[in-house]
Order: structure tokens, then sequence, then C-alpha cells
């Protein structure tokens, strides 16, 4: 019996000691890519160069592999924890070299990196941006820098107040995937709009079903990070029918740029205090960090989960720090010609250009 014991723990050590000795994989993203007429799921190394899945997958036969190649983004997410040793794999064996299967990001076509079912975007979820918002409509509402106004009270088996939290309830609305564009795309002005503006955020990107999580758990809900610009029409609807217009103000085609690819969520450190930055034609007008969210990723899983189940590749975009055009005094309003950038550190930058309305 000792000696069994003694066997089985000489065999954990060497076991741990195996897994300590491995090393980290090269970090990678995931993206989806069209080459002569052919969609495929491609593995991004250094935002550089793009590792054909399927066609590596085949061609590497020493080992072979033992599991299908993904035949989208969404079958990928899914089966990720089967798929991520053969990326790793693939990511290894490719190395430096550049067999028929690797390309460079410049020669593929990027498409959106997944073209989620459900996509929820959060309103107002940084203090500074409610501040400037308010300011926008001449402080006709009052600012609460995310703090509860009298009266907010639990959205019963949606959202519970917690003792002690004196910021409002979280605020979602649906950002429609016929509005999806990909990196480099453009953002078409929409006939007759003027009062057009963008918001930078970070695209939560969801990688199993989630329904009623709990916020302990909510974490092992998440696949990775992607960019989203919340493009926003701010001239209204020419009433003052059922309040705003959500449809109006966010679905417009071309006004939800999205990606350019996706970060497994074990590549970035620190997802509660990532830096962000945004220019318009250069210039630098949004400037931040997910720490100054009024409520955490967790959280946006937790209340978008109460409400509907979350699917892998449906994307949850987490709002966006102060710096919005129509804020500014005077206003900065999106014109043809301008070129966005929108970056999060660690998981990427999304550049679309602006163009005129399509009559």
């Amino acid at each position: 019996m000792k000696l069994a014991l003694a066997g089985g723990l000489l065999t954990a050590l060497v076991t741990a000691a195996a897994a300590v000795a491995q090393p980290a994989p090269t970090p990678f993203k995931l993206g989806t890519f069209e080459r002569q007429g052919r969609t495929f799921v491609g593995i991004v190394l250094r935002d550089a160069v793009v590792i054909d899945f399927g066609t590596a997958n085949s061609a590497i036969t020493n080992p072979a592999s033992g599991v299908a190649a993904p035949s989208d983004m969404k079958d990928l997410i899914a089966r990720y924890d089967a798929l991520r040793p053969r990326i790793v794999e693939i990511v290894r064996t490719v190395g430096d070299t550049r067999p028929a299967y690797v390309y460079d990001v410049s020669a593929l076509k990027i498409l959106p990196p997944v073209m989620p079912t459900t996509m929820l975007n959060v309103a107002v979820n940084y203090r500074e941006h409610d501040l400037e918002m308010a300011r926008r409509q001449g402080d006709t509402r009052t600012a609460t820098a995310g703090e509860a106004p009298a009266g907010t009270t639990s959205a019963p088996g949606i959202w519970e107040r917690k003792e002690g939290d004196t910021r409002w309830n979280p605020f979602m609305f649906i950002k429609l995937p016929g509005s999806i564009v990909a990196e480099g795309e453009a953002v078409r002005i929409p006939v007759g709009r003027t009062q057009i503006e963008w918001e930078c955020e970070l695209g939560v990107v969801i990688g199993r079903p989630a329904s009623r999580v709990a916020q302990a758990r909510a974490m092992d809900y998440v696949f990775g990070y992607t960019l989203e610009n919340d493009m926003s029409d701010r001239g209204g609807r020419g009433d003052t029918r059922f309040g705003s217009d959500w449809l109006i103000t966010k679905n417009h085609d071309t006004f939800a740029p999205l990606g350019p690819f996706i970060t497994p969520k074990e590549f970035i450190a620190d997802i509660g205090n990532t830096g962000m930055k945004f220019s318009l034609n250069g210039t630098l007008l949004q400037e931040g960090t997910t720490a100054q969210m009024i409520h955490s990723v967790e959280e946006q899983i937790v209340y978008g989960s109460n409400i509907v189940t979350l699917r892998p590749g449906d994307v949850i975009a987490t709002g966006t720090p102060p710096g919005v055009g129509s804020a500014r005094n005077p206003p900065i309003l999106l014109k043809a010609g301008d070129r966005m950038t929108c970056s999060y550190d660690g998981v990427g930058t999304l550049t679309n250009p602006v163009v005129a309305p399509q009559n």
C-alpha cells in the first residue's frame, strides 16, 4: 500500500512538473477572412499574419489532428476547449515559416470576426460619459454620474439591488446584426441625417450558453474580447412618442463596426483595467480605461443573461468613456472623408472610414 501511494505521489509530482515546464503559448487572435471567394477562420499572429486554420489542420500530419477544423467562428467558440490544443500546436509548428496556408493580413479581406445572434449594448456605463451627455442636453435631465436617482428600485427577476449599492440599474439595448460591418469597411452617413457620432467600446464575446448567470461565475462564460464602434444618430425622430427611439439612434445600416479580431480572454491580463483610445483623423478624442465602468463586465453578463439566453458568439458591448462628439463645444459630428480609429490595449484596433449618404 505504501509503495502504491509513493508511486502515485511520484506520478503526480512528475505530471505537475511537466505542466509547469510547458512554455506559455504564443499569443494569438482569431478572425474570419475571405480570399478568392472562400471564407475561412484564421489564427492571427502579431496582428500581421493569418494561418488558415482548416488548411493547416489538414496539412500538419505530424501529429495529425484528432478534431475537425471549425466550420465558422461560432463553431470554433463552441468547441474551443477541444480546439485550443490544436491551435497551439499549429502555431508552434508554423513558427516563423511561411507555408502556403499562411498569409499577410493585408492580402485578405477581413470580415466581422463573428456574426452574433444577439448583440447587447450597454448605455451610459461610464460616469463621466453620463455627465457629458447631460451637458449636451442643456441639463434638461439630472446628471447623476451613475448614481441611482430617487425612487430607483430592483427589477424583479432581472436585477436585484444589493443593500448599499447606490448605482443606477444597468441599461441595455439591441444592436441589430444588419448594422454590423468589418474592419476597414465604411460607415455610411444615413440620408438626411447630420448628427452622427462614434462610441468606441470593448466587446465581450460569449463562449457558452449563458442563462441567469451568477456573478461569481460570470467570467466562465466569456470566450474573449473584440471591439465595437457603437455609431449613434443624435438627430431624433421629430416627436416624443414613447420617449427615445433606439432603432433610429443605433441601428442604421453600417452602424456597428465590429472586430477586427477576437482575442481569447487568456491573453488579457486584467479586463477590469484595460486602456482605450479613440482618434478621429489622427486626433485623440477619447482616452480612458475599463476601470471607469459603472457596471463591470461580470455585472453586465448577469443582467443580460437574466433577460435573454446568450449563446456562443453573442457580444455585449460595454459602453464608452467620455469624449464623444455631440457632447463637445462646439460639437464634432462625422462627415464624409473622416477616418475613425478605436483601440483597446491587447484587444486590437478597429479602423473605419466614413462615407457620404447613398441616395
